[in-house]
């Protein structure tokens, strides 16, 4: 996550996640249509980095039964076992909902926080582990101006080339970087590259999170301009729409002055940003 230039190979691993990742929703989703009626989320896949350097610790976030011994920080009810993530959020009124991930990164995330903050709006940012732990001090940020931190995996994988059990540490860890930072365990999850499989869905659910996607991709990790960023989101808007940005995992300057752009046009516009509310039927 923290390496700004793609290279060769990773242009090549992004091209593949994008195809894996489509598949895996399509092939999920054969027997169940997703959770909310919406479009298929379009674009490509978000930009992300290489696996972490350095070796996965154990982790304290461990799955446990409804009725498991020792003690809990939280006690949730298990979400239900998706088999396609949640595109869009259901009704039609003019709420969309504004979603960054892979960071979060002081270069870029102070900015996007500011601007939230100008207009009184709240979003969702899909945390690293790594990065989180990195910099909790934005973490607190984020939680103390009420946006909702959601889990994006330690070190940004492609989930479907993982084992379980190293799926697990990865969302895992996440979790508990997330809840010893801010007090409160996440309840939205989001797959690298938008690539799920059924281990993704299922250990997401265990711990207490639902499955979120997008339905307008802004592209912006091919760090396409501001103007262009701009008139994506344009283009994508209405009713229940989420669209992805990014905050991390390349030069995110673009990203942080579109929203300067878009976010009043929005409001003028009519539109609320709002937040989903987790568990959705």
């Amino acid at each position: 996550m923290k390496d700004d230039q793609l290279s060769p190979r990773r242009r090549v691993l992004l091209r593949a996640a994008a195809v894996l990742g489509l598949a895996t929703v399509a092939g999920c989703a054969g027997t169940e249509g997703p959770a909310t009626p919406g479009p298929t989320a379009t674009g490509g896949p978000p930009a992300g980095g290489p696996q972490a350097a350095r070796a996965l610790k154990p982790s304290a976030y461990r799955l446990r039964p409804i009725a498991g011994s020792g003690p809990q920080r939280h006690t949730r009810a298990l979400s239900h076992v998706r088999k396609a993530p949640i595109l869009r959020m259901p009704g039609r009124d003019r709420s969309m909902v504004l979603t960054f991930d892979d960071g979060p990164d002081p270069r870029y995330t102070p900015g996007i926080l500011r601007t939230l903050r100008r207009y009184d709006v709240r979003a969702m940012f899909f945390v690293c582990g790594e990065m989180a732990a990195d910099s909790p001090d934005l973490l607190r940020e984020m939680a103390d101006d009420g946006h909702v931190i959601g889990n994006h995996t330690w070190s940004h994988p492609l989930l479907p080339r993982l084992g379980r059990a190293t799926m697990r540490e990865e969302i895992e860890r996440t979790c508990d970087v997330i809840e010893e930072v801010t007090g409160m365990p996440p309840e939205w999850f989001r797959a690298p590259y938008g690539a799920w499989n059924r281990n993704a869905f299922q250990l997401g659910a265990q711990l207490g999170m639902e499955p979120l996607a997008w339905t307008v991709d802004t592209l912006d990790w091919t760090e396409p301009g501001a103007r262009t960023i701009v008139r994506r989101v344009r283009a994508g808007a209405g009713p229940g729409v989420v669209v992805l940005s990014h905050d991390a995992g390349g030069d995110r300057s673009g990203s942080v002055e579109a929203l300067r752009s878009y976010l009043p046009e929005l409001l003028d516009s009519g539109y609320r940003i709002t937040l989903p509310h987790p568990h959705l039927t």
